[in-house]
């Protein structure tokens, strides 16, 4: 019984004197600490406003006009990846105005994107994916060219949501490039007095409110690059083509590429640009752009 006590407490003081010593066992808490930080995600959440005025007296002589325009950003991403598994999501909501003195209020921004995708390596480059990738935006669009507003766009009318399944090739953590050679595409145009205004009606057949493109190819390139503390680039470029009716004129093209200008922590100037060629809009290269100077406020889960 001696013997049994003697080695219990022998034992003991060993364990208290390894708990006291730094270089010994860690501490309980710290552990319960370092699982608690622990995580497979990836997170960030961007938020920017930007306002620009501009007001004359009506005897000015140099000449102006009475504006008021306002902007705003929201962009966040939720990414997770553990051993070959992976899963990327982007979510990015642009919306703005303008009033110019004499004219009603008109947006100058209008954006919903959002794109999940699951991945699985196969190799250090190369893996499988499945996505979607939605875009489509929040209010009425209208055509000011002949005088009148004409109504061309609304609220799911287009909207797009396209699927992809393939592989994606992904040497380093700027750039990445998605092949899709099944690529399901599903087109909405929930308006259907859309047509009177739009005749092609975004490749949607009249009186209907979805088209299904089943057999398609896309190819989708990322490339998001921060060059410093001060200047970050992010782009994509998407290729859709509907191998149905395939010829050079019908494969669409869209590039989106914003540069972002950090001038203190939360004030940041915005560039931003939207290139589309999608002959069942337009025939003919539709873009956009946007300089702005604002608050831009980003918090995420990494120190």
């Amino acid at each position: 019984m001696k013997k049994l006590f003697t080695i219990s407490l022998i034992f003991a003081l060993v364990r208290f004197g390894y708990a006291q010593d730094p270089q010994g066992v860690v501490p309980s808490d710290s552990v319960e600490k370092a699982l608690k930080d622990t995580t497979y995600w990836n997170s960030e959440l961007s938020i920017g406003f930007n306002l620009n005025q501009a007001s004359f007296s009506g005897n000015w002589k140099a000449g102006g006009i009475n504006s008021f325009a306002l902007g705003s950003i929201l962009s966040g991403k939720a990414n997770y990846a553990k051993d070959r598994l992976s899963w990327d999501n982007q979510l990015e909501l642009i919306y703005g105005v303008v009033k110019n003195e004499d004219q009603g209020l008109r947006k100058s921004n209008d954006r919903i994107f959002f794109d999940s995708k699951v991945g699985y390596k196969i190799t250090q480059k190369w893996g499988y994916f499945a996505s979607l990738n939605f875009i489509t935006q929040f209010t009425d669009g209208f055509d000011y060219s002949a005088g009148e507003p004409v109504l061309i766009s609304r609220f799911f009318a287009p909207a797009f949501l396209t699927s992809g399944f393939g592989f994606e090739y992904k040497p380093n953590e700027n750039f990445a490039l998605r092949l899709a050679p099944f690529s399901p595409r599903f087109t909405f145009v929930t308006d259907t007095g859309l047509i009177n205004t739009v005749p092609d009606n975004y490749g949607v057949p009249a009186g209907q409110k979805l088209r299904t493109e089943w057999l398609a190819f896309q190819a989708f390139m990322t490339y998001n690059k921060k060059f410093s503390d001060n200047l970050t680039l992010n782009s994509r470029y998407q290729i859709f083509a509907n191998l149905e009716t395939l010829d050079f004129r019908t494969i669409d093209h869209r590039l989106d590429f914003t540069l972002i200008a950090k001038i203190t922590r939360y004030v940041d100037v915005t560039f931003t640009s939207i290139n589309v060629y999608d002959i069942d809009m337009v025939d003919g290269i539709q873009f956009s752009q946007a300089l702005a100077l604002g608050i831009l406020y980003k918090v995420n889960n990494k120190k």
